[in-house]
């Protein structure tokens, strides 16, 4: 894959050479009281290219940065409640005594139960 990445790279620099050979000419531009400039085209192209590329590059880092900021406070805020602080004086059920149990005599326990009574 890092091959096919330098080859593009090649291809796209070689392309943009043949351009830059192709289209080496001055390109009269004019400035305020009357003067006049001449800059070679590719230069020109490339002002221009760079004059659109880099505000909306810088608004798209500022725009990540602050997505990214936001994304930490919310993953901080996350963690934050997942883990509450335990309460002074709360017991969990494993600390607690076990309940005693009642024996119950064994002429309860032999008894059939009542007429119309479930238990």
């Amino acid at each position: 894959m890092q091959f096919l990445k330098i080859l593009f790279w090649c291809l796209l620099a070689f392309v943009a050479a043949l351009f830059t050979y192709g289209n080496w000419t001055s390109v009269p531009i004019q400035l305020w009281n009357g003067m006049e400039a001449l800059v070679r085209l590719p230069f020109l192209l490339l002002v221009a290219v760079l004059a659109g590329f880099l505000p909306t590059y810088a608004y798209q880092r500022a725009l990540r940065w602050r997505l990214k900021q936001r994304l930490v406070n919310a993953e901080r805020l996350v963690a934050d409640l997942r883990t509450p602080a335990p309460l002074a004086g709360t017991s969990y059920p494993a600390d607690a005594a076990p309940i005693p149990t009642i024996a119950m005599s064994p002429a309860a326990e032999a008894a059939p139960p009542s007429e119309g009574r479930l238990l």
